[in-house]
């Protein structure tokens, strides 16, 4: 599964801020339209000073959070809980300068505690509705009364004690409303986030086949046709090299054939070994070292920095069955890593059940308007690729339980930060 950021995509994550957003808006709007009706065509005493301000303050804030919903910087879900609970502070105090609990508008508490039903886990859920269902609370004791709106005002009102019970069932009916909302509206919004979920998941898996199928194919046919072109380019390099031996570009050059050639081999090489499921345990050190200068050859350029960690010594020599694919799907993602920028920082770890392996570049980053979309065939982020190297990975590491994960670089600047976990079916020496 890619992820661009821990426990939301980055399409979720924004568009229900966005949203967010959106009612706010809509809200203040609203507000600030009673707020001038109220006070210019309607004077019913409203601290319209007081109001102004808050409402001024809101906007602000509802400014602030679209800008936010547009930074690459990953959403959290307590960062949306924060928002949820900031709603309700400000509309808690609007209502504190317009009557209260005796306000006709007391009901839009159910807003942010519906979109936290919908939205977030259960828990938060109750954290916003216990939050709303307070602030309702005190808001019967402590206000600004509002003649205009007072209970007693109404028609069939006309007593104290009758005012009070009216707001009492007002506030009785907001909290059984509160109460189904939080037990039956989010069981259902959860119940259906799970049945998409695994729709989502099967067709991705059927269309990833399909794709590798044809990807699988077109490689086998590609490999086989590069192997004339290649022997006539090395043949013609060697007679250049011959006749300038001390030329650093041709020397390169046939190091670069050669490495194509190796790497033609070893693509012949994986698809027979996995044929025949003849697989023997390697070492985990000596694995993931073969990998990464397998890589230093292939980007002489590069500065990279490989890193060790966390490895308890007990596990320094395991060994592990590694699937002859893994290790190509692992320089495809170092490979990225490098187009993106001349310096990777490379942290590899492992225990009994999995090895980690983060690499750190420090290019421009994800494009958030792709990030949902990296990871299918065909779709890159870079003006001369293909759009196969992250699918690829993809699909070979998730078919071995394993999984890639994309995100921002959060510190130290631009740049991104791929996490790979690969479960180990192995045994230890």
């Amino acid at each position: 599964m890619i992820q661009s950021r821990p426990p939301q995509t980055y399409s979720a994550a924004r568009q229900n801020l966005n949203r967010l957003s959106l009612i706010r808006g809509v809200a203040l709007l609203g507000q600030i339209l009673a707020l001038v009706y109220f006070t210019a065509l309607n004077p019913i005493g409203l601290p319209a000073n007081a109001i102004a301000i808050v409402l001024a303050i809101y906007a602000s804030v509802t400014a602030a959070t679209w800008q936010r919903s547009r930074m690459p910087v990953p959403i959290t879900d307590n960062e949306f809980f924060i928002h949820l609970l900031a709603d309700i502070l400000f509309f808690s105090v609007l209502l504190y300068f317009s009557g209260g609990a005796s306000n006709p508008f007391i009901s839009y508490y159910l807003i942010p505690i519906s979109v936290a039903a919908i939205t977030l886990s259960r828990h938060y859920s109750i954290l916003v509705a216990v939050a709303a269902l307070a602030a309702y609370s005190l808001l019967l004791k402590y206000y600004v009364p509002i003649d205009a709106i007072a209970p007693s005002q109404h028609h069939g009102a006309s007593t104290t004690s009758s005012s009070s019970l009216h707001i009492l069932g007002m506030w009785a009916n907001f909290a059984i409303s509160t109460g189904i909302i939080i037990y039956f509206i989010s069981r259902m919004a959860s119940a259906l986030k799970t049945q998409q979920e695994a729709l989502a998941l099967q067709r991705e898996t059927q269309l990833r086949d399909e794709q590798l199928l044809a990807v699988g194919t077109l490689a086998a046919g590609t490999a086989h046709e590069l192997g004339t072109p290649l022997n006539t380019m090395k043949l013609l390099v060697d007679d250049m090299v011959s006749d300038a031996p001390d030329n650093q570009d041709f020397i390169l050059l046939n190091q670069q054939i050669e490495q194509c050639k190796t790497t033609l081999k070893q693509l012949l090489t994986t698809a027979e070994q996995s044929q025949s499921n003849q697989l023997e345990p390697q070492s985990m050190h000596s694995y993931f070292t073969a990998v990464f200068e397998r890589w230093q050859l292939m980007r002489p350029r590069l500065k990279a920095n490989i890193n060790i960690v966390d490895c308890p010594e007990s596990q320094m020599n395991k060994t592990a069955i590694f699937e002859p694919t893994i290790a190509q799907s692992i320089l495809n993602l170092l490979n990225n890593a490098a187009d993106a920028s001349e310096v990777v920082d490379v942290t590899l770890s492992w225990n009994a059940d999995r090895a980690s392996i983060e690499i750190r570049d420090y290019g421009s980053g994800l494009n958030l308007d792709q990030a949902d979309q990296l990871g299918q065939a065909f779709v890159t982020d870079k003006a001369d690729g293909l759009g196969l190297g992250l699918f690829l990975s993809q699909a070979t590491l998730t078919r071995f339980g394993g999984s890639v994960s994309l995100q921002n670089a959060a510190n130290s600047g631009r740049g991104t930060l791929t996490h790979i976990l690969l479960p180990l079916g192995s045994r230890s020496e």
